[in-house]
């Protein structure tokens, strides 16, 4: 089974940077697109950022210019790097991938989610 393992989360002052990281593991062909999700209390979840294996990436608005996203294709890890804070960032954040396994001599490929890590921005 596929695991994918974030880090990073935590408490910083508005103005500060953080960066996530997130690692998958287990039986993996390929990983394709890569992304970052928000979820606040009370929201939908939405995307903030994401990036394909060929490295084209796509930022929501409220995050262009502050917010990098990077892979590392050999460790199957996606970061995200969060600078310029501000408390509307608070949220938990979950990363997010497409991996391809082989079961036997068939591919399957489908979605698979972190557990979650807290970012909370002070004022």
């Amino acid at each position: 089974q596929v695991q994918l393992v974030e880090s990073g989360g935590g408490l910083v002052q508005a103005g500060g940077s953080l960066r996530l990281s997130c690692a998958a593991s287990g039986s993996i062909f390929s990983v394709k697109t890569m992304g970052w999700y928000l979820q606040a209390p009370g929201k939908q979840r939405e995307l903030v950022a994401e990036i394909t294996s060929g490295g084209s990436t796509n930022y929501a608005d409220s995050v262009k210019g502050r917010f990098t996203i990077s892979r590392d294709n050999a460790k199957n890890t996606v970061y995200l790097q969060m600078n310029s804070l501000n408390p509307e960032d608070t949220a938990v954040y979950y990363c997010n991938a497409n991996i391809t396994r082989y079961i036997g001599p068939d591919s399957f490929t489908r979605s698979y989610w972190g557990q979650g890590t807290q970012v909370t921005v002070s004022s």
